[in-house]
């Protein structure tokens, strides 16, 4: 499958707690989509509510532009969460802490972006990607560094420790392979939109399709990032017409080189301004 094909809302996928109904409208319109969670937004205590106000508040939103979160296999509340998404017909659901395929296809019908957020979720990433419920990955540098037993994702300077990079790059390469688009993980620092701004570029240029965000002002910020600059479209469109016109495979074109990988990335550019 090819991940054009792969329909995933994006680029500003924005989280909202599952117990706060109020904000599912607001959350829904800001953003391309919304991530009603019911794991980590919702205290224990609320969990069997938030579910209950999530299915009631479900008809009032776009069911192509919501996301739900479930709880993790093997917790209190994923029996119960399966079958509320299931009985509520969620077309798209988030698994976090993923690691086994036989989890994600427990959500079918729902396609699932799994969330790789663990020691052995990363280490499964390739499998996960297979499985045929798996409409993309992501994964978190937090729970991760909980899993591994780590202290913090980020050196002093603000960067990934080298642990955190290899498992970003290998959910990405994973989904990759598989076809699937691969979502970047969240900006925890609310106030540091340029850092925002520079890491989403970052990730859209490397291959992500999208990311999660945890605050409406983030919003701008990714959908800015993640859209190619009019340079880049109007280079792309050039490139690709001179290939029609060019019986080779490798040709000139504004003094570089072009074959079949650079025709690719000029197709993806296209892909992310249509988008």
């Amino acid at each position: 499958m090819n991940r054009a094909e792969v329909d995933l809302p994006g680029p500003a996928l924005l989280f909202c707690p599952a117990d706060r109904p109020d904000r599912y409208a607001k959350a829904a319109e800001r953003a391309d989509a919304v991530v009603l969670d019911l794991e980590d937004g919702v205290a224990a205590e609320h969990k069997d509510r938030a579910r209950a106000l999530l299915v009631a508040g479900l008809a009032d939103l776009d069911p192509d532009r919501v996301v739900v979160r479930v709880n993790a296999p093997g917790s209190p509340w994923w029996d119960a969460d399966v079958a509320a998404v299931r009985e509520a017909g969620v077309r798209l659901v988030m698994l976090p802490k993923a690691e086994r395929p036989e989890d994600v296809e427990a959500l079918a019908p729902a396609r699932v972006i799994a969330l790789c957020e663990t020691a052995a979720g990363v280490l499964a990433a390739p499998r996960l990607a297979a499985s045929p419920s798996c409409a993309a990955l992501s994964w978190g540098a937090e729970d991760l560094m909980a899993d591994l037993g780590g202290a913090a994702s980020r050196r002093a300077d603000g960067s990934y420790h080298d642990v955190a990079r290899h498992a970003r790059s290998q959910v990405l390469l994973a989904a990759a392979a598989a076809g699937r688009p691969a979502v970047e993980t969240v900006h925890l620092d609310l106030d540091d939109l340029a850092g925002l701004a520079a890491s989403s570029a970052e990730a859209a240029q490397v291959g992500f399709s999208a990311r999660l965000c945890v605050h409406p002002s983030h919003v701008a910020p990714i959908r800015a990032a993640f859209a190619p600059d009019p340079a880049a479209v109007e280079w792309a469109r050039g490139v690709l017409e001179e290939a029609e016109r060019t019986p080779s495979g490798v040709f000139r074109f504004r003094g570089r080189m072009i074959d079949e990988p650079l025709l690719r990335q000029a197709r993806a550019i296209l892909r992310r301004s249509r988008g």
